[in-house]
């Protein structure tokens, strides 16, 4: 046996008999084909900020431009193995996701917190009225014919866009309710996690502590504080923390152990042996 492989099977153990609250990153969708930002051979990436968006029209015509490709496609990726396991892992108290590509809910996980919203959704900013993204891009195909097919080969990046500089032209409509502007409702850099969302985040980790739960960190790499702050808060209150991602994270000296490696066979590893062994189905309570 391997050291790699030993630290994993040392991992599983900790967590196969103890409540968890996991958090997941990009990490967890890169076997269903969206690419994350800073895995191992990701290219450096500035996605747009919130400020950036609400500066001008330009600003959002290419935005929208370049999320409408990226998004028609990341819609049509399937949740994987890794987002599967964790559905039907007994005992999980909560799954916290930085992801906004909706897999983890189509893949039918009952307790869970997209911290970052989701892509398929849209909000007005000055109304609030939220919307299907769905809608909006058969109105943005509308709009823009002929858009999808010119640009099918340019190269997709996380969070539902493209690398694409020519995006001058393209039609972004405004809100029908109140001619506001639209945005996908996310949190975009520059912005605020809603703190209630926060809060539910930080009262499941907090539970761990007198559960002799476990936090497990899978596919991210921590570099944001928005996930970042729930391992320091595990750490803190004396929960052990587990992280399985490929490549260093900010939290790796926080961690009981770190497992370099992809999500998907671990998680789906976690799920039977916490099966087999007993434990309350996925759908009950901890």
């Amino acid at each position: 046996m391997t050291a790699a492989t030993e630290i994993s099977a040392t991992a599983l153990d900790l967590l196969a008999d103890r409540p968890l609250v996991v958090l997941t990153g990009a990490g967890v969708s890169t076997d269903s084909g969206i690419p994350d930002y800073r895995g191992p051979g990701s290219v450096n990436r500035a996605p747009m900020t919130y400020q950036e968006f609400v500066a001008g029209p330009e600003a959002r015509q290419r935005y929208w431009a370049r999320s409408h490709l990226g998004w028609g496609r990341m819609r049509q990726a399937e949740p994987n193995a890794g987002h599967h396991a964790l559905a039907r892992t007994p005992g999980v108290g909560l799954l916290i996701t930085q992801n906004v590509d909706g897999l983890h809910e189509r893949a039918g996980t009952p307790r869970l917190v997209a911290l970052h919203g989701r892509i398929a959704d849209v909000v007005c900013l000055d109304c609030r009225a939220q919307t299907s993204r769905a809608a909006l891009h058969a109105l943005l195909d509308e709009l823009n014919p002929d858009f999808a097919t010119t640009y099918a080969e340019v190269a997709s990046r996380p969070d539902g866009d493209v690398d694409l500089d020519e995006t001058a032209g393209f039609v972004v409509p405004a809100c029908r309710d109140c001619e506001g502007v639209l945005k996908p409702d996310v949190v975009f850099f520059g912005e605020n996690v809603p703190a209630p969302r926060v809060q539910r985040c930080y009262d499941a980790v907090d539970a761990l502590a007198g559960q002799r739960g476990v936090l497990l960190v899978a596919g991210s790499s921590l570099t944001v504080m928005s996930g970042l702050r729930f391992v320091k808060r595990a750490a803190k209150a004396g929960v052990p923390v587990v992280i399985v991602n490929r490549g260093a994270t900010r939290g790796d000296e926080l961690a009981a152990y770190t497992v370099d490696a992809g999500t998907s066979e671990f998680l789906t590893d976690l799920a039977d042996r916490r099966e087999a062994r007993g434990h309350k189905p996925a759908g009950a309570g901890l």
